[in-house]
């Protein structure tokens, strides 16, 4: 992500010259150009495949809404039938399977359906079958498979399952992980190469946008900058958050949330019990309310006339938004939960239990009452997940996530275009110099294995590929070495 300096000659190439003007010997920048070199090249098909997927994820609300219209909408009417006329509708359509009421969630504005949710086992994890009803008729318009606390519907489902681990199960998120990790990490050191050069050259203002003067690699490498520049903070954003639901990374991220009480609180359903806390989130879903109650009792043990009652019991303590999921209890042991799964701005994501015998509350939770750091959570999870801002959010998202994709490509052209142009044998340019730690001095040398190491410590697979990265470069380099000396004695 440096940028070319307007004084470099126009055959040079942009991305080795700051080490000819500057004095002395700048072990930092040089360091960090390896680094980003590396990184770009073995990681970045990672990156490439991530940011396409997370790109086609990021529009994949609006694309629901197209594709599920049927299922989703229906004429709107002023006065819909009680929840129980609806339920009994679902409970038909289910008929005699093995599926249990695991939630129910009202119609949250006219002209919307209500989901009747079952837990399934044939279903995967985080999955429930959903019923759709017309609330005006209790007439039955779908049955899909959703996911998580989003509701995802499957195309939307087979969209995020793509970005998170390319279908291949546990195994395939550490392709994920690696993208989501060394994401910052790239970024980082190309925002420390960008300001270093921007304070040698004193033009940041021209550095911010491409050169339309230069060709070939100049060209490529300046838009290759420039757009890194502007889109550096939602790479760094995207990194942070995308590490929380990974596996290794986001284990470490879960245990230091509860080191500091950075969890985020959850309503309790045992009776008698206080508020838990949830210190992880699933991906694209935060904590499944479905999966909760995956052990409810059978849809025909429940009366549906008890969902309208919670429905309004819950009006009259803290729910206020029409998005509401309404939990029946787990088990004799458990209570109703009825919460708000608004994660839109303003956030609505109240939550309040009540004992089925008594009808009286045993605990609730607002939004009100979270701490900052769980509400940065919330919102962080709700605006990578393009929820958070609506349709904005979601083409904000898009053009970055394809902004990400572009600059891996460039990258790839200017490694290509930095080939020796006289030795046709070599049809790609060669990394950056190396010795950078060399001419460090010892306190630079602590600093870098310190921050290696804590880093590689709680990243664990940037820790491994980074062991990876020093293999192949040493072997490179030996083999550098072997070619020189075979040419000198020849």
């Amino acid at each position: 992500m440096t940028t070319p300096s307007s004084t470099v000659p126009e055959n040079s190439d942009p991305t080795t010259q700051p080490l000819q003007l500057r004095r002395g010997r700048p072990w930092l920048s040089q360091l960090l150009r390896r680094l980003h070199f590396y990184a770009g090249i073995l990681v970045g098909p990672f990156i490439l495949i991530a940011a396409l997927t997370g790109a086609a994820y990021a529009i994949s609300p609006t694309l629901e809404k197209l594709v599920y219209a049927d299922q989703i909408s229906v004429p709107a009417a002023d006065d819909p039938l009680p929840l129980a006329d609806q339920l009994e509708a679902a409970n038909t359509a289910i008929g005699h399977s093995d599926s249990r009421l695991s939630a129910v969630r009202p119609a949250p504005e006219p002209g919307d359906t209500t989901r009747v949710m079952y837990s399934d086992p044939s279903l995967g994890e985080s999955e429930s079958r959903a019923i759709f009803v017309d609330p005006a008729t209790a007439e039955v318009v779908g049955d899909l498979t959703v996911y998580g606390t989003s509701g995802a519907l499957p195309l939307r489902t087979w969209i995020d399952q793509m970005h998170r681990s390319l279908h291949l199960g546990d195994g395939g998120r550490i392709y994920s992980e690696l993208a989501a990790s060394w994401l910052g990490i790239v970024a980082a050191a190309g925002l420390v190469l960008w300001i270093l050069r921007a304070r040698r050259t004193r033009k940041p203002t021209a550095m911010l946008r491409p050169s339309r003067k230069g060709k070939g690699l100049r060209r490529t490498f300046s838009w290759h900058a420039s757009v890194g520049v502007w889109a550096v903070s939602g790479m760094l954003f995207l990194s942070a958050t995308g590490i929380t639901w990974s596996q290794l990374g986001g284990e470490n991220v879960t245990k230091l949330r509860g080191a500091l009480s950075w969890e985020t609180p959850a309503v309790s359903t045992e009776l008698g019990g206080a508020s838990a806390t949830d210190g992880h989130a699933h991906h694209h879903g935060d904590s499944s309310s479905a999966e909760e109650a995956d052990s409810a009792a059978d849809h025909a043990a429940i009366d549906p006339a008890d969902f309208d009652m919670m429905l309004s019991m819950g009006h009259d303590v803290n729910i206020d938004t029409g998005l509401v999921e309404i939990l029946p209890p787990a088990d004799a042991d458990s209570a109703w939960v009825v919460q708000e799964i608004q994660h839109s701005v303003p956030t609505k994501v109240d939550a309040v239990a009540f004992d089925p015998e008594n009808m009286e509350v045993t605990d609730r939770v607002d939004f009100s009452d979270y701490g900052v750091a769980a509400k940065l959570a919330r919102w962080g999870i709700d605006l990578h997940m393009g929820t958070l801002f609506g349709l904005v959010n979601q083409i904000v998202l898009c053009v970055l996530a394809l902004g990400i994709a572009a600059m891996v490509v460039w990258g790839y052209v200017m490694w290509w275009q930095r080939r020796p142009k006289r030795n046709p044998a070599k049809r790609l340019g060669s990394a950056p110099p190396r010795r950078a730690l060399a001419d460090a001095p010892w306190w630079g040398v602590g600093a870098v294995v310190l921050a290696a190491v804590a880093i590689g410590l709680f990243l664990p697979l940037v820790g491994i590929s980074l062991l990876a990265f020093l293999v192949v470069d040493v072997a490179l380099g030996l083999r550098t070495r072997r070619r020189e000396r075979r040419a000198m004695a020849s």
